[in-house]
């Protein structure tokens, strides 16, 4: 296996233009540098360069074996800066955007522990229920939660976690109207709807099966907090994600309406842009967080 300083030193010598150039760029001895050559030279078997004590060419064979080192000690830097990058300890402003609802469910207790992580960091969040352009307003990542397929928006999309969309109300609501048995049921009861347009939810069972159900529309929010809230206080059933339930259903404050049947899945997914999703501070970021919602 060759020495890789020697090829440095043969490579440095061939593009400075002699032994002496190389000695004044290195700082070091024109004999340390002339000798090294020489080992890498008896290592090889052959002569790599003509040298007088006027003139310094490459061989025919020196010529390629210069080609061929020079491309070997290119890669040789890179690998070792990706390994640098890799390590350096992210710093800098990382700035967040996500809804307020995923800023409350999925974010609020795991920043303390990123930053704790990560002390040179700096992340700032903007929690908005608005369309947030990542590029044209200066956002390194965008956290949302979504029902449908992202579009094709030439950003880099992770998606990290897919959870169920379940039926709930709390014992007292359940107590005074009875508990529906089928969904065909949910028409006499009071619904907490997400939208206005929201009014038919569509359910399936393990089985596949679908089935659309129209509850009446008592209160319509679309904050998934206030829903919850709603649900809890006995004003009707809600659909919400199972992840924003369990407390709530851990503490007896809620439960399951028709077990056996989902309202869908919401799907959350990181979003960078290319550029700057290759900073340290970024994809530090964005691992964390992956991480801790996969979990």
């Amino acid at each position: 296996m060759l020495n890789l300083n020697d090829l440095h030193l043969f490579v440095l010598a061939v593009d400075s233009g002699g032994f002496a150039s190389a000695s004044r760029r290195l700082g070091m001895p024109k004999s340390t540098i002339s000798k090294r050559v020489a080992v890498l030279e008896a290592s090889l078997a052959t002569r790599l360069i003509h040298r007088t004590s006027r003139s310094f060419t490459l061989t025919e064979l020196g010529r390629d074996f210069y080609e061929h080192a020079r491309a070997s000690l290119i890669e040789a830097e890179a690998a070792e800066n990706i390994v640098r990058r890799r390590q350096a300890e992210p710093s800098g402003t990382v700035r967040v955007t996500t809804s307020v609802p995923t800023a409350q469910l999925y974010l609020a207790e795991r920043l303390p522990a990123l930053l704790a992580a990560y002390p040179k960091l700096t992340v700032q969040l903007h929690a908005t229920d608005r369309f947030v352009d990542l590029a044209q307003e200066g956002f390194d990542i965008a956290v949302r939660s979504h029902f449908a397929p992202l579009p094709d928006s030439g950003l880099v999309q992770l998606q990290v976690a897919t959870e169920t969309i379940i039926l709930v109300a709390s014992p007292g609501y359940l107590s005074q109207r009875s508990a529906p048995a089928v969904p065909g049921d949910l028409s006499v009861h009071d619904g907490l709807l997400v939208s206005p347009s929201a009014k038919i939810w569509r359910l399936h069972d393990s089985a596949g099966q679908e089935v659309l159900a129209t509850p009446f529309g008592r209160f319509i929010a679309d904050e998934t907090q206030i829903l919850l809230g709603t649900a809890k206080a006995g004003l009707g059933i809600a659909c919400l994600p199972e992840v924003a339930c369990r407390k709530a259903i851990d503490a007896g404050e809620i439960m399951r309406v028709l077990p056996d049947w989902t309202a869908g899945t919401v799907t959350t997914s990181i979003l960078t842009t290319h550029r700057r999703g290759q900073l340290p501070g970024v994809r530090a970021v964005v691992s964390f967080l992956a991480k801790g919602l996969r979990a």
